[in-house]
């Protein structure tokens, strides 16, 4: 008898504990609990063409910018560059079966611009480019895995950079435009999801202020160029692009969405401010650094004007939008997408004194930029210099869009943690990532909690699939959820990428509970 009642007990205990569980699992207490998350919801990986395919002359195609760029002696930090990369070109199979490890239900890569037309729309179409993102796309389906595509991550034919100046020049908006319905043509019977550029913010102030990515303009109080004007030429360029993107969405719109079915958005990088004191000043100069950084891009495309803060502090040096650029620019987006890693303090430079720094001049809206305040980082920081963790500039980023724009919907296309590529460590070392494990929970758990106030957030992709090509840090930082050995290429998954496949899972579990209608029992209000 004792035996039996002591097995009444823990059998009691054992469902006493299960149905807690689930109650929490379900109802989504925990912040970090995948329940949180809609039904459909995209879980993937990113990456970018440059970065990961190599293979930059094979097949037809074209030199594009970066090609060029990284071949310039002191512009990649390790003297190294995206020919070879980690060769995703030949091993896309491969790594399709990485991303079906993981469980995620979509990959988000770019197409090579030059890989589909070497010469813009100079030279003919290049079918073995169209080939292989064809096998790609046709590949990912075949698991279960939505392409979300975008048109051009930063890279471009550089024959339109020397023909006529690239985004410098109006003419561009015809190349990406003709470029755009080339791609939505060849695979738009199979792609839901567009983008047209990936972090044009980013794209326009490093190529066309600082002069640390291609074309390299600046001014020489911005860096060290041979030509450029670092007031003037990034609105230029943003200018271009943001036509660019009304241009290729009218395509969109007007020749295949109705037919395909899918939806076009845009990238932009994000970062959460915050006011580095109380004083007025600061805080007016946090709206005044978004509108700089962010709402530059966003607000034309969604709102049809530039935000008042530039325009003031700008004037003329600022375009303007004819009543056509208007009309196209009515088109919008479907959704936006946010690369999102860090938050920076915010100083206010029109009342207070600042030193050079990012942020603190005219052209950027003269709020700087600070990673720390009284002596302590804003978070914890990482392998790369701009990034530290602060998981709660997540939820606040996406409340702030939530707020700006309607509640259009949302993804959030990158975020992750980089690690230093340290060549004498084991692979042990870089194998327990127990900090991009940390770090991708606090931001999902922010995530989380911005879904429960509302946001329309659709997806989360973790940057990145792999260990990469990471622009000028070269081979120097690794983001990836699985290791690449740069000499062999071999793929093996860190601890993060068992995380990963983990949390995706006990989202599927969840959405089958609440679909299973013989378990609402389990829901407690």
């Amino acid at each position: 008898m004792g035996n039996s009642f002591g097995f009444f007990i823990s059998a009691f205990y054992i469902l006493l504990l299960v149905l807690m569980l689930s109650c929490n699992f379900v109802a989504g207490i925990a912040t970090q609990n995948p329940s949180s998350f809609p039904k459909n919801f995209l879980f993937g990986t990113a990456c970018s063409s440059y970065q990961v395919e190599g293979a930059y002359l094979d097949d037809g195609k074209g030199l594009n910018n970066w090609d060029v760029f990284s071949q310039i002696p002191g512009k990649i930090l390790d003297g190294s560059n995206g020919n070879v990369a980690v060769d995703q070109y030949h091993r896309y199979l491969e790594d399709i079966e990485l991303m079906n490890g993981l469980g995620v239900n979509s990959y988000r890569f770019s197409i090579s611009w030059a890989r589909i037309l070497p010469r813009g729309r100079f030279g003919g179409i290049n079918s073995a480019g169209i080939n292989f993102y064809d096998n790609l796309i046709n590949a990912l389906l075949l698991k279960g895995i939505q392409p979300f595509v975008t048109l051009s991550h930063y890279d471009i034919p550089q024959e339109l950079e020397e023909r006529y100046g690239s985004w410098l020049n109006s003419e561009i908006q015809e190349d990406f435009g003709y470029f755009a319905e080339v791609c939505f043509g060849a695979f738009g019977d199979r792609v839901k999801y567009w983008v047209t550029f990936n972090e044009p913010n980013i794209a326009a102030a490093h190529g066309y202020r600082s002069g640390i990515y291609p074309p390299s303009h600046c001014s020489k109080e911005f860096g060290n160029c041979t030509n450029g004007d670092s007031d003037t030429e990034p609105f230029v360029a943003a200018h271009n692009i943001i036509l660019s993107h009304a241009t290729a969405v009218n395509i969109y719109r007007t020749k295949f969405q109705k037919e395909q079915g899918g939806s076009i958005g845009i990238v932009m990088n994000t970062m959460w401010f915050e006011p580095i004191s109380n004083k007025t000043e600061d805080i007016v100069a946090v709206q005044r650094a978004q509108s700089f950084f962010m709402n530059w891009f966003f607000d034309p495309i969604i709102l049809g004007k530039y935000p008042a803060e530039m325009q003031e502090i700008l004037g003329s040096n600022l375009p303007s939008f004819s009543r056509n650029d208007l009309d196209k620019l009515q088109k919008g987006l479907d959704f936006i997408g946010i690369n999102h890693y860090t938050s920076f303090y915010i100083k206010d430079c029109i009342f207070s004194v600042c030193e050079s720094g990012m942020g603190s001049s005219k052209s950027e809206g003269l709020a700087q930029l600070n990673a720390q305040k009284d002596g302590i980082f804003i978070g914890e920081p990482t392998a790369m210099e701009w990034n530290h963790v602060y998981p709660q500039g997540l939820e606040k980023i996406v409340m702030y869009l939530k707020e700006r724009y309607n509640n259009t919907a949302m993804f959030v296309t990158e975020n992750g943690y980089a690690d230093e590529n340290n060549p004498n460590a084991s692979i042990e070392s870089f194998l327990y990532d127990d900090k991009r494990m940390e770090y991708m929970s606090s931001y999902l758990g922010a995530l989380a909690t911005a879904i429960r106030q509302g946001a329309d957030v659709r997806g989360y992709f973790a940057w990145s699939l792999l260990d990469n090509f990471e622009w000028r840090f070269g081979y120097t930082k690794r983001f990836g959820l699985h290791h690449v050995d740069f000499t062999t290429l071999k793929r093996t998954p860190k601890l993060s990428a068992t995380w990963y496949r983990k949390f995706i899972a006990k989202h599927k579990t969840i959405q089958n509970i609440m679909a299973d209608k013989n378990q609402e029992y389990l829901v407690y209000q």
